[in-house]
């Protein structure tokens, strides 16, 4: 059979893309290959769950319009499918008289981005938002919220299916051919056939490039793994709703948070470290040609030389429980060690280009058989939607 689209990638963005092509054209047929057993099996599934509200992105990025667009339509698809959120809130706290004029420049960035409601808080209206917070500066940012995003995962997944698309699961792309204007995509279990490939793999959207592209990328994925620690039941009152530091400006990490969770429980991170296996969940996992290839790359190497201190500091906090409580007691400071669980992790997936750029954007790059969404870490589950609508314009441009 001849398909119009193959989507390779059953993450969040690849589903959502999915659902918006076959929305706006439902007589195009389109396939979409993932090569685990299910949907949403790594980053979507494996991440903190929360709705961003669009504070942090450039006003104008990519980020920040998708973000916004997203956010409300992602509501929208969870109040239609009766898919549980909550819009909790969230204080970013300054806990040194240092990180105040970023504070600021948040504000002023949520406000530019048109954020409603967000403000700053004097330190009284924190402790009643937070009561076991503590900080110099706050401001609260009331739109955020919390979702379990394998659940609207599996909710794009079966409006997709409604809609006539095709899943296939457990198949894995092992080559792409280029003929007469059509695409062979070859699997671990049979041979698709397409007009346009729509790369959405996550952390090999790299890989799948090279397969599709005849000149090399400037692009690497390097993953990255955050880690968290849960709280204890029993001090989970510690904790109201979200609680952000304020983020490196230099570093596009959120830094270690305190985060309500939408399936119960508090979660406290994550840190990011380098994992040495792209699908890397564990500090044990590791594949030595992933991380030869990770290590090699001149823009990691120039990564490294630029943040070794910061690397060292996420290291040191990966091995060291009692670093990680003293980062969290920053924000808590009633916080103790004996407070913290082992929680789960997630991997990253961070492009960084040749010249030691560590990709801020979302990125999606065009070639003459193939769309590549070659950067979309977080917001992008909460900007699902908005990202496959993007996605999708391109693409029906062609049909």
């Amino acid at each position: 059979m001849l398909y119009d689209i193959i989507i390779i990638g059953g993450g969040i963005v690849g589903l959502a893309t999915g659902l918006k092509i076959k929305q706006q054209k439902p007589e195009l047929k389109i396939a979409l290959l993932e090569k685990e057993s299910d949907v949403a099996m790594h980053q979507t599934g494996n991440n903190s769950g929360v709705i961003h509200s669009g504070l942090y992105y450039k006003p104008g990025s990519l980020k920040a319009t998708n973000c916004i667009d997203g956010y409300h339509e992602l509501i929208r698809f969870c109040q239609e499918e009766n898919i549980p959120f909550e819009l909790t809130g969230k204080v970013v706290v300054a806990t040194n008289q240092e990180q105040v004029p970023l504070l600021n420049g948040l504000l002023e960035r949520g406000l530019q981005n048109g954020l409603t409601g967000i403000r700053s808080i004097s330190l009284d209206e924190l402790k009643q938002l937070e009561p076991y917070c503590s900080g110099v500066a706050a401001i609260h940012v009331p739109q955020t919220g919390i979702v379990d995003y394998k659940k609207v995962a599996i909710g794009y997944s079966e409006k997709f299916k409604s809609l006539g698309g095709e899943v296939f699961l457990s198949h894995r792309v092992l080559k792409i051919k280029n003929l007469n204007a059509i695409s062979y995509v070859e699997t671990s279990k049979k041979e698709f056939a397409g007009k346009l490939v729509i790369n959405c793999a996550g952390l090999y959207s790299d890989k799948v490039a090279q397969m599709n592209q005849t000149e090399e990328s400037d692009v690497k994925i390097i993953p990255f793994r955050g880690e968290y620690f849960k709280l204890k039941k029993e001090r989970e009152y510690l904790v109201k709703n979200l609680i952000y530091p304020v983020p490196d400006p230099n570093f596009p990490f959120l830094g270690v948070h305190f985060t309500r969770m939408m399936k119960g429980g508090v979660e406290a991170g994550p840190n990011a470290v380098l994992a040495f296996k792209r699908e890397g969940y564990k500090r044990s996992d590791v594949n030595l040609k992933e991380l030869a290839e990770t290590l090699a790359w001149p823009g990691f190497q120039k990564v490294a030389a630029k943040y070794w201190k910061t690397g060292m500091g996420e290291i040191y906090r990966s091995f060291s429980k009692a670093a990680f409580t003293k980062a969290l007691q920053e924000l808590i400071p009633d916080i103790q060690e004996s407070d913290l669980v082992e929680g789960g992790a997630g991997v990253r997936a961070q492009a960084c280009d040749r010249t030691g750029g560590l990709l801020d954007d979302f990125s999606i790059q065009e070639s003459e058989f193939a769309i590549n969404v070659l950067n979309a870490p977080s917001p992008a589950a909460t900007s699902s939607l908005a990202i496959g609508g993007t996605v999708s314009a391109l693409a029906l441009k062609r049909f």
